[in-house]
């Protein structure tokens, strides 16, 4: 066996042996995993429009939310409890399959990608930024305020009792028992993301070395040069959003069946801003360093709880442990930024031009 398949099969074993261990400490810290992983997978579907084209979007949390709540009212009691004809349509409730959830998701969300895409393609930089954010802010307070004069979304109160995984007749939400052991229902969701995360990184590592992927970084690099080449600049594009926000999509799905609640509080401007800093952090354009932004990002909140808990206690109560928390993570993205400019882990392609000029 060589070096390589020794190192594959050390990772392999080690995520599998991850949330047993991590089991031991109770199931909050195999949840704050599972909910890691489904930010690594935002995270590179948002670093397709953002490392990998250049087009800064701050509205990609609303495809995150249009999955989330599509997958909640199609697979709980809301729809045909407050709609009569849709009861009597379906006696038994609407209680679609993820398989069937997964592909719808991916072409909504897709599509949607593409028609925000169509108005801003002439915007670049700040003005793309506050387009895509008010896009995301829009979807999110119409959200919330769909309750009203017919009730879809059931506004800030959320859809409750959304239908967990069901998969090769294990129902997700009532644990297995295996050997004798019990398996968690936070563990059967850990090794699905790991699954999901996995097909992302291979569709991610394939985009970036096909045709499409090249032409999209041409365009990150010097838009009026790709176009001289002959790359169709708005197209590109489109397909850009329209491939992030699929990976958007499918994660929705995921955190509505996790949660088995959607709310529109989950898919605030903060998610957004998080999902962007994730990629910034961990490396523009570059897969191994999007998910170490993404692990750091998603799971130092949680750790920093002991330490913003002491520090409170110090001040005598005075300075809320939640503000501490954030002063913390801001000042070490500060540092980071100083330091690291292009990010923890950058792509050695990326910014080559301006460590030549340096």
């Amino acid at each position: 066996m060589n070096k390589n398949m020794t190192k594959k099969l050390a990772w392999a074993v080690g995520l599998i042996v991850l949330p047993l261990i991590l089991q031991q400490f109770g199931n909050a810290w195999v949840r704050i995993a599972d909910l890691t992983l489904l930010y690594i997978m935002l995270a590179l579907g948002l670093n397709i429009v953002v490392g990998y084209a250049g087009l800064l979007d701050l509205g990609y949390v609303a495809f995150y939310a249009g999955g989330a709540f599509g997958y909640a009212l199609l697979a709980s009691p809301h729809l045909t409890e407050n709609f009569p004809a849709i009861a009597a349509m379906f006696p038994q409730g609407l209680h679609i399959s993820v398989w069937w959830a997964i592909p719808l998701s991916l072409l909504l969300a897709a599509c949607t990608g593409v028609l925000l895409g169509i108005p801003v393609l002439k915007l670049r930089g700040d003005y793309l930024a506050i387009v895509t954010l008010g896009f995301g802010e829009i979807i999110r307070i119409f959200m919330n305020n769909l309750d009203q004069p017919v009730n879809i979304t059931n506004g800030p109160k959320g859809i409750a009792n959304v239908d967990p995984v069901h998969m090769f007749g294990v129902n997700f939400a009532k644990p297995p028992t295996l050997f004798g052991f019990e398996i968690p229902s936070v563990t059967l969701y850990f090794y699905l993301f790991i699954v999901l995360l996995l097909v992302t990184v291979l569709i991610c590592y394939r985009l970036q070395d096909s045709r499409i992927g090249r032409a999209w970084m041409a365009i990150r690099e010097d838009e009026i040069a790709a176009k001289a080449m002959g790359i169709n600049t708005r197209n590109m594009k489109l397909l850009a959003f329209g491939m992030g926000a699929s990976f958007g999509g499918v994660c929705g799905v995921m955190f509505g069946a996790f949660q088995s609640f959607v709310s529109p509080e989950s898919f605030s401007l903060m998610e957004s801003i998080m999902i962007v800093s994730m990629v910034v952090l961990g490396g523009l354009g570059h897969i191994p360093g999007v998910i170490v932004g993404a692990i750091l990002l998603a799971a130092l909140p949680e750790v920093l709880r002991y330490v913003a808990g002491p520090l409170q206690e110090m001040t005598g109560g005075r300075l809320d442990a939640a503000i501490l928390r954030q002063l913390l993570i801001a000042s070490a993205m500060i540092i980071v930024m100083l330091l690291r400019p292009r990010g923890l882990w950058p792509a050695p392609e990326h910014g080559k031009s301006v460590i030549r000029k340096s």
